[in-house]
């Protein structure tokens, strides 16, 4: 579904300091706009084509060229637009950044032939510049190509080696400058210095990019755009559409109603538990929808998971649509759509591939009749948190694990019936219940079970059995764009399986998934 312009230029009515980070497709994108905010500077990401007119709209304090997968000298190639220099803005190229900065202005970029470099590498100061600020002359960085800079355009300078190769260069009177290594990285020693220094020196960025700061201009901007109408937002019982709420509820008060929706594809014992901890703890206008039989009727033999998701989206609106009209037609719905959502459901914010459409954002129907406030939209999920520590919210729904909106159907590969969905509660439930009693909460960032269209021969007392397999996804993470897999205790593990097998009647084996993201994604569809 298109954005609308409403949504497109949401954050530009709330900012006045922004960097924007120009994407040209690299896996590492999203990981430099962590690191400009973790500096307290506000950032968008936006396609590379649309340099020229979003420079002219916002007029940003500095310019992030992103890595490419791309090559510079290859026919096609993602391209700079020449007036992004005559904007006369500070500008920093990463990788491929920097061997379009230099392709573009007059030097030459070679393939890198048996000269590439890939993973660690010492780079050498070898000329003091602004961005070495408070660095070391030397120090550890995580390279990733295989061109490399040759030649410099006339006015660029040698920054830093690596190896004899140009690992830093810049024409700092011109305020532009290029780093072959990725700063972003963990793997970069002294990578958030480098950027602090771009940022605050170069860009004269002051860190304004604060929660406090985001919840009053955005409740403001809430309150303008909805004016005396009224909303509908959709809940789900986790710490995203209860922070977008609480937000709402800040701007309009009790003209916002929540609709909290029994699709039959819930955890156990979800639905009434949730419910009561919002009418109790919250204090909104929450209304509960039993819609079990609609869902499950819509998924039936439905084994697509792209497929799952566009059937529950438009179900959700249905059910919102049908709310609206009990509850004085309003015009509005609220969302709790973050930024991780976009990124992976659209390519609108530059040619990276869609990896799976969210189903609040690529599985929305054409023909919703409801304007969308997602006041997150531009939000990561740590970022979330704070600004439900910001409102007060309560721990518990703050640091509640992330749960997919299409709920258990993405969590059985194949066909979802009302059989195979009893097996997973009970397996998830134990799940829950050993994390949580083992002290794990707080260090995971997700724990659940999926359940696999394949079964396995096993024996349980001297019986042969001939039952479902059940896989194990536990991983650690700071906002879902990159995770790793949980390295908890064997003896948890153990007990995990133990249960499952024991307890869960049609589950005969249980594994653990180690694999991180990427190269996988966090859910398994």
């Amino acid at each position: 579904m298109p954005e609308s312009s409403q949504n497109r230029n949401w954050s530009k009515l709330i900012y006045h300091e922004n960097v924007l980070i120009l994407d040209f497709g690299s896996q590492y994108t999203q990981l430099i706009a962590r690191r400009v905010r973790e500096l307290s500077v506000y950032c968008e990401i936006i396609p590379y084509y649309d340099a020229a007119e979003k420079i002219r709209e916002t007029r940003p304090f500095g310019i992030i060229l992103s890595g490419s997968p791309d090559s510079v000298i290859r026919e096609g190639s993602p391209a700079l637009p020449l007036e992004l220099f005559k904007a006369e803005l500070p500008v920093l190229g990463i990788c491929y950044g920097l061997q379009l900065i230099a392709a573009s202005l007059g030097g030459r970029v070679v393939s890198g032939g048996d000269r590439r470099e890939f993973g660690k590498a010492i780079v050498d100061v070898s000329e003091q510049d602004m961005l070495w600020t408070d660095l070391p002359d030397q120090f550890q960085a995580w390279m990733s190509h295989g061109d490399r800079v040759e030649t410099l355009p006339s006015g660029f300078k040698v920054l830093a080696r690596s190896g004899g190769l140009i690992a830093a260069a810049g024409a700092p009177d011109r305020r532009i400058w290029g780093l072959q290594f990725h700063p972003e990285v963990v793997h970069t020693h002294h990578g958030t210095d480098i950027l602090k220094n771009f940022l605050f020196k170069a860009c004269g960025c002051k860190g304004d990019w604060t929660m406090a700061a985001f919840v009053q201009s955005t409740v403001d901007s809430i309150s303008a755009k909805i004016g005396s109408d009224r909303a509908i937002c959709g809940l789900s019982g986790g710490v995203d559409s209860t922070v977008a709420a609480l937000l709402v509820h800040k701007a309009i008060g009790d003209r916002l109603t929540c609709v909290f929706v029994d699709n039959g594809l819930l955890r156990k014992n979800e639905y009434e538990t949730v419910l009561q901890n919002f009418l109790e703890r919250l204090h909104l206008k929450v209304v509960g929808v039993d819609a079990r039989q609609k869902f499950l009727s819509r998924l039936r033999d439905v084994e697509d998971p792209e497929q799952k998701r566009k059937i529950i989206g438009e179900e959700f609106i249905r059910v919102f649509e049908e709310q609206a009209g009990v509850h004085g037609d309003p015009p509005f719905l609220v969302q709790g759509t973050l930024y991780p959502d976009v990124i992976e459901s659209t390519s609108v914010r530059g040619p990276s591939a869609v990896i799976k459409s969210h189903h609040n954002v690529g599985g929305l129907p054409l023909d919703m009749k409801f304007q969308l406030i997602e006041p997150l939209r531009e939000l990561f999920k740590d970022e979330v948190r704070k600004v439900g520590e910001e409102l007060g919210v309560h721990s518990r729904f703050i640091y509640r694990q992330p749960f997919p909106g299409p709920g258990l159907a993405v969590r059985i590969l194949g066909s979802v019936t009302p059989e195979r969905l009893a097996l997973l509660r009970d397996a998830d439930a134990i799940v829950q219940e050993e994390t949580e009693r083992a002290g794990l909460l707080r260090e995971i960032w997700q724990s659940f079970v999926v359940l696999l269209p394949i079964r396995s021969v096993g024996v349980m007392g001297d019986d042969r059995t001939y039952e479902n397999v059940a896989a194990l996804r536990i991983v650690t993470s700071m906002d879902g764009m990159t995770a790793d897999w949980a390295k908890i205790p064997y003896e948890v593990l153990e007990r995990i399986s133990t249960r499952i097998v024991n307890e869960v009647r049609g589950i005969n084996r249980v594994v653990y998934d180690i694999t991180s993201k990427p190269p996988g994604t966090i859910e398994w569809e």
